[in-house]
């Protein structure tokens, strides 16, 4: 007769609250608000030391201003709670690809780590037109994790899209 060994409570944790997944979960409850106020769904959280110091999701509409996005939000409030805009050991998780704006602002607050869901070819300034968190003649390098919960990202966006399109063609609200 075998006898199995039970796992070790410290080997694998039922859920790993650090996880990649985990925080992108947090990013996507702020896309998802962003989409209820009617605003391109994108979420973000800026992580230190396994703890959320920062969350925001677009609020460009809301606040009637085009560089209301949500890693900018994001940005500026981990600076305001932590007395520094400085961020070197934090990292961002943020739903969608950040775009040149937000990439160039993440640089300039030296962010550890960018975390995102789905890319953006076409618009995308970590890897999808352009790298500018990587680039070698900027005074920082963050490390790039890209397609954490991309499908979910992916699905909100084209979502939002497809009923924005159908509003402005006097589809329903």
């Amino acid at each position: 007769m075998v006898h199995e060994i039970p796992p070790h409570p410290d080997d694998e944790p039922v859920i790993d609250l650090a996880s990649d997944t985990f925080f992108m979960g947090q990013a996507m409850r702020q896309a998802q608000k962003a989409y209820l106020a009617e605003e391109v769904p994108v979420g973000a959280v800026i992580v230190q030391n396994g703890s959320i110091v920062a969350r925001s999701h677009n609020q460009v509409e809301t606040l009637c201003d085009a560089t209301a996005h949500a890693e900018m939000l994001a940005l500026t409030q981990a600076q305001e709670s932590m007395g520094d805009w400085r961020l070197t050991d934090c990292d961002l998780y943020v739903t969608k690809e950040p775009c040149p704006m937000c990439a160039g602002a993440i640089v300039h607050c030296r962010i550890r780590r960018v975390i995102f869901g789905c890319g953006d070819p076409r618009g995308g300034a970590a890897g999808g037109f352009i790298n500018l968190l990587q680039q070698p003649t900027l005074n920082h390098f963050s490390e790039v994790t890209p397609g954490v919960l991309a499908e979910d990202s992916k699905l909100l966006l084209k979502t939002f899209f497809m009923e924005a399109r159908s509003k402005k063609k006097g589809g329903t609200d």
